[in-house]
């Protein structure tokens, strides 16, 4: 039995799709900055996909035997890419930039270890001064 015509309308469809999609759609080409960092792109891609078709009589003839009916058909697709961030490799860290949302909360949830850590130091400086004994001042000799 030879090929449905349906066959070659979603073959032909879904190669154009995966022509337009590839991983450097979803993570971007990477640019490396003049102080040593590395920025890349970040993307969110949806991918949509149809195709219909019927074979249909002339002017109210029956089918007969293995004589093939005259087709009708048609496949469509769709791409959306969203950017979502950048992400930013350097000065030994990995930074999610994003391109909307809440950028007060962002920046407080990317600085958040950072303040923890510098609470951990002054909390422990501050339990060693206890814990050491002061010395008195000396007292001059007249």
């Amino acid at each position: 039995m030879p090929d449905h015509p349906i066959e070659n309308l979603m073959k032909t469809a879904m190669e154009n799709i995966k022509d337009m999609i590839d991983v450097n759609t979803i993570v971007g080409d990477p640019v490396e900055t003049p102080d040593g960092s590395v920025i890349m792109p970040v993307s969110r891609v949806s991918c949509g996909f149809a195709a219909g078709g019927a074979d249909y009589q002339i002017n109210g003839d029956t089918h007969k035997g293995d004589e093939s009916l005259p087709f009708g058909g048609g496949s469509g697709g769709g791409v959306s890419v969203r950017p979502v961030g950048f992400l930013v490799v350097g000065q030994n860290n990995v930074r999610l930039l994003p391109v909307d949302g809440n950028p007060v909360a962002e920046r407080l949830i990317d600085i958040a270890p950072n303040l923890l850590e510098r609470l951990q130091i002054i909390m422990q400086q501050k339990q060693q001064s206890e814990t050491t004994p002061e010395t008195p001042p000396e007292t001059p000799v007249i």
